[in-house]
């Protein structure tokens, strides 16, 4: 059904339109997870035929008036969350097409046997509700499933300091807190940790320049936007739909979150911007999203 409507929503010529009238003089970034090569090469080069796929930080630059140069009418970022381990893969895709994407890595699993907390369990819905209680229920709740988060595992999940190293000249590394958590559920002591922890891990565990972070979940406040300013960041990606230019707020910047999986008639549809119109106009459903489980 949802195939079928993705299908329609195409076939609609609104995509079309939406990119003809309002991509071309705005920054369009997109978020991914942990996709297959095949799926990241196919997408590429259906996106790279509508877009100019450009670095966040070239977009970064240009946003805070240190580039002379003008972005390309219909820029695009392409972005991965979590640093899952698969994503060492991708490296051939990138340098196929020549193009420079963006991983968030959680530095407190970065390199470690510590999993994704919402691996813990084979109920997606339970990990949704796990999204809303307060941060110290939610790891009560995970130590019942047998979860705790320093806990090393047999195999890993993330990318390890080797991979990060070798993905280094392809990859723009950014961060993603220590462990994932639900900021606005936190504690300000953890969240200070988390952010700003993160980005010193980083910067002298792997030797990179950190200078983004996207909030995990795309959940936020106004005081996790407050602790990233402090922590010298100079800027945050949010998950809230839409596009970006030079008036957005460089501490909420917008993606389009993108299924792993999609296929074309998917693909094409939520680049535009469409997906996200609808689910303001509809919003609380989560068709078309599927989060990795691998």
């Amino acid at each position: 059904m949802t195939k079928y409507l993705f299908n329609l929503l195409r076939l609609s010529g609104i995509p079309f339109l939406l990119r003809l009238l309002c991509q071309r003089n705005v920054v369009t970034i997109l978020c991914y997870h942990d996709p297959s090569p095949d799926v990241m090469d196919a997408h590429l080069h259906v996106l790279k035929a509508r877009y100019n796929v450009i670095p966040l930080r070239q977009f970064i630059e240009w946003r805070a008036g240190r580039s002379n140069s003008s972005l390309p009418p219909y820029a695009m970022v392409v972005t991965l969350d979590d640093g899952h381990r698969r994503n060492v893969e991708l490296a051939p895709v990138f340098k196929a097409h020549g193009i420079q994407a963006t991983i968030f890595l959680c530095s407190a699993i970065a390199d470690t046997n510590r999993h994704y907390w919402w691996q813990a369990h084979h109920d997606h819905e339970e990990m949704v509700r796990l999204t809303r209680i307060p941060d110290a229920d939610r790891l009560r709740r995970l130590a019942d499933l047998g979860f705790t988060e320093d806990k090393d595992y047999e195999e890993r999940q993330s990318l390890s300091k080797g991979e990060i190293a070798a993905l280094n000249d392809l990859v723009d590394f950014q961060s993603h807190t220590r462990l994932h958590p639900v900021l606005p559920a936190c504690t300000t002591e953890r969240a200070v940790n988390e952010i700003a922890g993160s980005k010193a891990e980083l910067e002298h565990n792997f030797g990179l320049t950190i200078y983004a972070l996207a909030f995990p979940n795309g959940d936020y406040s106004d005081r996790d936007i407050s602790l990233v300013r402090d922590a010298g960041y100079a800027c945050a990606l949010t998950l809230d739909g839409g596009y970006n230019n030079r008036n957005t707020q460089i501490y909420r910047l917008r993606r389009l979150r993108l299924s792993d999986y999609a296929d074309e008639n998917e693909l094409i549809v939520k680049a535009s911007g469409l997906w996200s119109i609808i689910k303001l106009i509809f919003p609380g459903r989560r068709v078309g999203y599927v989060r990795s489980k691998k």
